[in-house]
């Protein structure tokens, strides 16, 4: 992405994006957005009052890409089975894009304090909308659940081992599972 040319709210949330999934939210300085965004201080306060309310942007630009792509990825099949091992492949993709860095989600919630409910908030919000994904695509609330836990299940382990073993071994489960 070609920064110089936009504006400086849209700098700020791409580069905080980068660093936050790069690098983690407490490793990521105010400075070091603000520096390589290529804003002043004060434009960085103008847009967010705290780290803490561009860390709620960041999670909600996360969450609008993370479920058009996953919409986008399962979409064009026409069965139960086939869109759940759709969504299985999309974890494959994205862990190669992001070279194995897992759930920003899960990353952020492991960064914050216990009592910081507004982003707990936003992560809850996320992953409600994941269980709801595989409930509207399967019909059944528990074998929804399932899958779901399944799909957790793989992206932390395909982020601990750094390889997608257990996608793979999972997707082949679910061929065998669902009719």
């Amino acid at each position: 992405m070609e920064l110089k040319n936009k504006p400086p709210r849209e700098r700020i949330v791409y580069v905080a994006s980068q660093l936050f999934h790069q690098q983690g939210y407490n490793a990521t300085g105010i400075n070091e957005i603000i520096e390589k965004a290529k804003v002043a201080k004060a434009s960085f306060y103008q847009h967010f009052k705290s780290k803490e309310n561009l860390a709620l942007e960041y999670l909600e630009v996360r969450h609008k890409i993370w479920f058009e792509g996953l919409k986008h990825f399962t979409e064009e099949k026409t069965t139960p089975k086939g869109k759940v091992l759709s969504a299985f492949d999309y974890l494959e993709q994205m862990n190669e894009k992001e070279n194995f860095r897992g759930c920003c989600f899960l990353n952020m919630l492991s960064e914050i304090q216990l009592d910081n409910v507004r982003i707990l908030s936003v992560i809850q919000k996320h992953k409600t909308e994941l269980q709801n994904f595989f409930i509207d695509i399967i019909g059944e609330e528990n074998d929804a659940f399932i899958i779901y836990m399944f799909f957790e299940a793989c992206m932390i382990d395909s982020q601990v081992y750094r390889t997608q073993n257990l996608i793979e071994k999972t997707k082949n489960n679910i061929k065998n599972l669902m009719k």
